[in-house]
């Protein structure tokens, strides 16, 4: 499989170079982009100004670009947190996307947005203050009224980016968890 793999509002960190090693290991070909050009935040708050001054439009340029050589391939789109609102976004956009794996996060959906079964797998907190519950059920409808075939998974107790070793939040029994069933999803694609 091809894999479009976005980081997460803290930067192109180790942890998404470890991920992208293990899905290369399991036989996949991962790509990388660094949408933030070589910058990377020890805090959230750091990121999402950081994301701020940048733009919503300049980031989603950034990622587009990122993705265009590739995308005649057939890409599984995926991310952690806003990589993964970014992965979303692209999904949703390319008829050839194969899935989308999204890993502590999700974005808004266009009323428009329409799909042919596309097959979604969300690994999210449980509680997640930034992927609050109440918006969660409202994604999971938005996502099978556009067409997408979603499965998501929570993990009570997890800190919102779990599988980041390098964060407070990881919790190594969930990212073992969401490591296993997301590559079991990505073998039936």
């Amino acid at each position: 499989m091809n894999i479009m793999l976005f980081h997460s509002t803290y930067g192109l960190r180790p942890a998404v170079r470890d991920a992208a090693d293990r899905l290369r290991a399991a036989g996949h070909e991962v790509w990388t982009p660094d949408l933030f050009e070589g910058r990377t935040f020890e805090t959230v708050e750091e990121g999402m100004a950081f994301k701020d001054e940048l733009g919503k439009d300049e980031l989603l340029k950034r990622a587009i670009l990122a993705a265009a050589p590739y995308s005649e391939r057939g890409l599984v789109y995926a991310g952690f947190s806003l990589g993964a609102a970014t992965a979303q976004t692209l999904a949703l956009g390319d008829d050839k996307a194969r899935g989308l794996l999204l890993l502590h996060g999700t974005s808004d959906i266009a009323e428009t947005a329409s799909v042919d079964e596309l097959p979604v797998q969300l690994h999210v907190a449980e509680p997640d203050a930034f992927e609050p519950d109440d918006w969660l059920t409202a994604w999971y409808l938005q996502m099978g009224k556009a067409g997408a075939d979603v499965e998501v998974y929570r993990y009570a107790g997890a800190g919102h980016l779990y599988t980041d070793p390098g964060l407070p939040d990881y919790d190594e029994e969930a990212a073992e968890a969401t490591w296993r069933v997301a590559l079991g999803f990505l073998e039936t694609l």
